[in-house]
């Protein structure tokens, strides 16, 4: 029989749970085709110095682990479970699963997020417990599981994957749920703590950042069209260019988005599937640059670095981004949410900016700056200039 004292036994840390529990809910929200039901979830901040990981399979099961200055709580209800308070006659929570937690920590358990009107009871079949300084996991200490069973309260099934942490583990499970394959050192990347970048994002999941994708969900997404056409600069209801433009190296563009000022926006080589297409920005002026080499790292630029038109012309951090930054200081947050509801991996302005810089200096050299179709010897002028000082 399946034991929480077991799993206790088997338990890391609060610091390594914590960065177990966020990188499931990175890689759950990169493998996943819709955010909407994705199982594991990070919340940073749940409540006041408060962080919270949490499961939920969307069939009655759900865990959450919450980190608080107090110490660290794992509280989960298997519904099917023998020790269920819906399996039992007086319909209460099985004796001595919650009645040692510490008086620091009980009052999570009564958080509205985990308590069952229906039973006017918290929603619990598995409890344990670490307070700060503590040098192990606690469980109820008198709780006597019914017999016949092999997991009575759930808790093997609930926290397999934190008692199971290897890379080979977390692998099988995602496989197994989202039934294809899942990238081995795409898994192994993202659990040692390293931030998801766009190869591993596509390794985890290839079609998540594959153009149509990506156009779907800003479809589907007010706030990031509404921010994308006016911030962003870059609305995909401007499709139609001033001019007809061809490349020197020959392959077609296709117009994908364009800007108030004028400006359009084109992906340029064939469409295939999964295959990225760099991204070339044309301005009004006769100006035009590489700007990203796929739809996905574009959207990750003007959502990043809004001021990127500043940066080929040679503005740096930190005066690059700083008017934005004044009129717009909730861009961080805002920033965050769009790259999350896009699936985009999360950027820093830097990384943003080294990219920029070297995709816009293969324009010239790579055949991407264009011409204009009816007009002979009418190239554009290339956009990218020496950093200012």
């Amino acid at each position: 029989m399946s034991t929480v004292r077991e799993i206790a036994a088997l338990l890391p840390g609060p610091d390594l749970l914590r960065t177990h529990l966020r990188a499931l809910a990175v890689l759950d929200a990169t493998i996943g085709d819709d955010p909407r039901f994705c199982a594991y979830a990070f919340a940073p901040a749940w409540g006041p110095g408060q962080e919270a990981a949490l499961m939920d399979n969307g069939s009655g099961d759900d865990f959450s682990v919450l980190f608080t200055p107090a110490g660290v709580l794992i509280r989960g209800f298997a519904h099917e479970s023998a020790m269920s308070p819906y399996a039992t006659d007086d319909e209460e929570v099985w004796p001595g699963v919650i009645d040692e937690v510490p008086a620091s920590l009980r009052p999570l358990l009564y958080e509205p997020a985990f308590f069952d009107e229906g039973i006017g009871l918290p929603r619990v079949t598995v409890c344990l417990w670490r307070e700060t300084g503590d040098t192990a996991w606690r469980t109820g200490s008198a709780v006597a599981p019914p017999s016949g069973g092999e997991d009575p309260d759930g808790s093997g099934f609930l926290l397999h994957l934190l008692r199971e942490r290897s890379p080979e583990a977390v692998q099988a499970h995602f496989e197994d749920h989202y039934e294809r394959p899942v990238s081995l050192d795409a898994i192994r990347h993202v659990l040692a703590g390293h931030p998801v970048t766009p190869a591993t994002a596509k390794a985890l999941n290839p079609a998540a950042l594959a153009d149509d994708a990506l156009l779907h969900r800003i479809a589907a997404h007010p706030e990031a069209a509404s921010y994308l056409s006016c911030d962003g600069e870059f609305d995909l209801a401007r499709t139609d260019p001033i001019e007809a433009i061809a490349l020197p190296n020959g392959l077609p563009v296709e117009p994908v988005a364009g800007c108030n000022a004028g400006g359009t926006h084109y992906l340029c080589g064939p469409a295939v599937p999964d295959g990225p297409r760099p991204v070339l920005y044309t301005d009004s002026e006769g100006q035009a640059s590489l700007i990203a080499e796929s739809l996905a790292d574009a959207l990750t630029l003007v959502i990043v670095l809004p001021s990127w038109h500043d940066a080929l012309g040679g503005l740096r951090p930190p005066v690059l981004n700083s008017d934005y930054l004044d009129d717009h200081p909730d861009h961080a947050a805002v920033r965050d949410r769009l790259l999350a509801a896009l699936r985009l991996p999360p950027a820093t302005d830097q990384d943003v900016l080294n990219r920029l810089l070297t995709t816009a200096a293969r324009t010239v050299p790579d055949g991407f700056l264009p011409q204009v179709t009816d007009e002979e010897n009418a190239s554009f002028e290339p956009m990218l200039e020496p950093p200012t000082e």
